[in-house]
C-alpha cells in the first residue's frame, strides 16, 4: 500500500486552512500544551519527530509546549482526563496495531479517541541480520524457512515491530504452505534489547531502523556488531522524497535496494507487503471542535510555510499532513489493511 501523501491546497478547505490566520483572541487552546507521546525514550523517533511539530505548533498559537515522553499507556491515560485539549498525545501506528494484537492497554482508537491530523512518516523501518549471516535477501530468509531452517526473528510484540514479522510469516505460508512455524517471534523490548540478541547470537534477524542501527552496518564484517540491512518495509514512493544523502554512509539510493520492487516480502495476492510507519495526533474523544479546528487550522498553515518539512526530511522524516477528517479516514482504512495481515496468520 503505497503511503497517499497530503498535497496541501487541495480544495477549498485545505487552502483556507492554509492561509486563515490563527486569531489568538478566539483560541480555544491557550497557557500551555502538553503533548504526551507513546514512548519513554528521549533519543528514539517518536520524541523526535512530536518535538519539531510541537515546537512550531507552541510558536504558531502563542502557548508553552512541553513534550512528555511518559509511554502509551500513561499517554492514553492523559488525553482520556483533559476534555480541554490542553493535553494531547502524538504517536505512531502501534496506537491501532497494539489493539488489533490484543495487548492489554490498547483498546479501538477509533471508538475511544479522536484522531487527530497526521505529521510524518518514518521511512526507516527496517529489517537486519548479522554482516557474517548467510541470509543475504530478505528471499533467503523466505527461502530458508520454506526448506525446514528456523529463523529467529527479534522484536517488540504488538505493534510496527510486529506487522513486519506478521508480513514475513504470511508471505512464507503463501510461498511454502505448512512452513510458516519455522519463523519464530523472540519477544523483547527495547532496541538496545534487539541489537543484544543479535551480537550474542540469539537472533538470526532483528527489527530496527535506519536512524537506530545504520551505524552497524559500517563495521567491518569481523566486528561481533556488523549487521546488514535486508528490508525496508515503507514504500518505494516515500524512500524517494527523502534527502538523497540519506543519513551517515547509507544514501537515499541505498535504501531503494530493500524496498519494492527491488525487495519484495510477498503478500497472500503476490502484491509486495509495504508498511509506512505515520505520526499523528490523538485527542480525547470529547475534544471540542474548535480545538480539533485550531490545530489543523495552525498545522495546515505551518505546513503551507514550508520550513517544517526541511527540519523533518533533516532529520529524516518524510512531511505527511492531513487535517483530522483526513487523517481518520485514511488510518482507519490503513488498520483496516493490516488487520487482514495479522488475522491471515491466526487462521
Amino acid at each position: 500500500m503505497n503511503s497517499m501523501l497530503t498535497t496541501l491546497g487541495a480544495g477549498a478547505l485545505g487552502l483556507a486552512l492554509a492561509t486563515a490566520p490563527v486569531a489568538a483572541t478566539a483560541q480555544p487552546i491557550s497557557g500551555n500544551l502538553r503533548v504526551v507521546v507513546g514512548s519513554t525514550s528521549t533519543g528514539g523517533d517518536t520524541y523526535q519527530n512530536a518535538s519539531i511539530v510541537a515546537e512550531a505548533l507552541g510558536q504558531k498559537l502563542g502557548v508553552n509546549v512541553k513534550v512528555d515522553p511518559v509511554g502509551a499507556t500513561e499517554a492514553f491515560k492523559a488525553i482520556t482526563r483533559d476534555t480541554r485539549g490542553n493535553t494531547v498525545m502524538i504517536f505512531h501506528d502501534q496506537s491501532y496495531l497494539g489493539n488489533l494484537y490484543g495487548v492489554r492497554g490498547y483498546d479501538d482508537i477509533f471508538e475511544t479517541y479522536r484522531i487527530g491530523p497526521t505529521v510524518a512518516i518514518n521511512p526507516g523501518n527496517a529489517y537486519l541480520v548479522p554482516k557474517k549471516s548467510p541470509y543475504q535477501t530478505i528471499e533467503d530468509v523466505i527461502a530458508a524457512a520454506g526448506e525446514g531452517k528456523r529463523v529467529r526473528v527479534a522484536i517488540e510484540p504488538g505493534g510496527v515491530s510486529e506487522i513486519g514479522f506478521s508480513a514475513l510469516k504470511n508471505a512464507v505460508r503463501a510461498k511454502h504452505p505448512g512452513s510458516e512455524g519455522n519463523v519464530v517471534a523472540i519477544n523483547t523490548g527495547s532496541q538496545a534489547d534487539k541489537n543484544q540478541l543479535l551480537f550474542d547470537g540469539q537472533a538470526d534477524v532483528i527489527h530496527g531502523s535506519v536512524q537506530a542501527n545504520e551505524q552497524y552496518t559500517r563495521l567491518p564484517e569481523t566486528d561481533q556488531k556488523a549487521m546488514r540491512f535486508v528490508w525496508l518495509t515503507s514504500s518505494r514512493d516515500v524512500i524517494n522524497q527523502a534527502n538523497p544523502e540519506g543519513i551517515g554512509e547509507t544514501g537515499r539510493d541505498d535504501m531503494l535496494k530493500y524496498v519494492e520492487p527491488n525487495t519484495v516480502v510477498p503478500r497472500a495476492d503476490g502484491q509486495p507487503f509495504v508498511f509506512d510507519k505515520d505520526f499523528f495526533f490523538i485527542y480525547n474523544a470529547k475534544m471540542s471542535d474548535e480545538a480539533v479546528a485550531a490545530i489543523d487550522q495552525a498545522l495546515a498553515g505551518i505546513y503551507a510555510d514550508g520550513k517544517i518539512q526541511t527540519t523533518q526530511k533533516n532529520a529524516f522524516f518524510i512531511p505527511n499532513f492531513k487535517p483530522s477528517g483526513e487523517a481518520h479516514a485514511y488510518l482507519q482504512e490503513k488498520r483496516d489493511q493490516y488487520r487482514q495481515i495479522i488475522e491471515a496468520i491466526r487462521q
